[in-house]
């Protein structure tokens, strides 16, 4: 039987494949995570993965950044696991943690950046997909969140993953 994670990538691929051929080729997908990827990225990261995402990242362990590849939705990347510890290094460096964003929708903390943010896609331009591991008392562990690098506004677009590719699926249609 397949699992919603498995199906959302067959969706993935299929709308893909409708807008040109060798859709699926030029994702440069890698193979799925495994359990030890998972068990480093929470132990660098000092977060406990959403279900949601180690099943999503199970399938197909993010995408081999290259000229011509194609985003798997939106404009978007799916970082592989190495690749989201980089990125998170990176962000941890350039954002002070203390940092206050007082504009800020209800569901998150007010933190510019906040180290429980999982940046697990990137747009090309400095801006990340990321999961939010921290919330605030009005938000949910797993929710779906932009982090623009030059933009305060965090923006929440999903209560996990699997809500989020569906919407962004039904988007571009």
């Amino acid at each position: 039987m397949i699992n919603q994670a498995e199906w959302l990538w067959q969706r993935i691929i299929e709308r893909g494949s409708n807008n040109g051929s060798n859709f699926k080729e030029s994702l440069n997908l890698q193979s799925g995570a495994i359990d030890q990827e998972f068990q480093l990225l929470e132990d660098t990261l000092g977060v406990i993965l959403p279900e949601e995402l180690k099943s999503f990242y199970r399938v197909y362990n993010g995408q081999v950044l290259e000229l011509g590849a194609n985003p798997f939705v939106k404009n978007l990347t799916l970082s592989p696991t190495t690749e989201i510890i980089d990125n998170w290094f990176f962000l941890l460096e350039e954002f002070d943690p203390d940092d206050l964003e007082p504009d800020i929708e209800k569901e998150l903390k007010p933190f510019l950046w906040n180290s429980k943010w999982i940046p697990i896609a990137v747009n090309g331009g400095g801006d990340y997909l990321c999961i939010d591991t921290d919330p605030s008392e009005a938000g949910v562990v797993g929710q779906v969140l932009y982090f623009w690098h030059d933009w305060g506004n965090r923006s929440i677009k999903a209560k996990n993953i699997f809500e989020f590719i569906e919407i962004c699926l039904n988007e571009e249609i």
